[in-house]
């Protein structure tokens, strides 16, 4: 089983309400191969919100307490993105879930790549926290972008 990014399926749940479709995912979602999270939703973020990036470092830097997830006001929204990403977690053990396929340059699920934090399009390499918290506990991540055949 894998996880797969619930906007990636057509599910309108990014930051502008809108959704990042690729039919072969949505595919692999309707024949029964894949579950489909969105961490920030079920972090309790609302549909739309103001876009967030990660300052101060990467997925892996948030987890330890060392980064923050910030919207474009300036409001400090980790403990959704941290508890959203627990949440995940949760239902990637429930599943055995063996690999996540996870929308690249997220705060959430980039894989390989993010927002610089500065709001400016910038992009660095470096993982959202979702995507930084599956790894950890040995699920391999890839991004639509990098990712095995399937």
């Amino acid at each position: 089983m894998i996880m797969l990014s619930a906007c990636l399926a057509g599910v309108d749940c990014r930051y502008d309400g809108g959704h990042n479709l690729r039919p072969h995912y949505k595919q692999l979602w309707q024949d029964g191969r894949a579950i489909l999270v969105c961490p920030e939703s079920l972090g309790g973020l609302c549909i739309p919100r103001p876009p967030a990036e990660i300052t101060g470092g990467d997925g892996h830097d948030v987890l330890a307490g060392h980064a923050r997830v910030k919207n474009r006001q300036g409001t400090d929204i980790t403990e959704a993105f941290l508890h959203g990403a627990e949440k995940v977690l949760q239902l990637a053990k429930k599943h055995r879930v063996t690999a996540a396929l996870l929308k690249e340059r997220s705060p959430s699920c980039g894989a390989t790549r993010i927002y610089d934090g500065t709001f400016s399009g910038a992009i660095r390499y470096g993982m959202g926290v979702t995507a930084a918290l599956l790894q950890q506990n040995g699920i391999a991540v890839y991004s639509e972008e990098n990712h095995p055949e399937l």
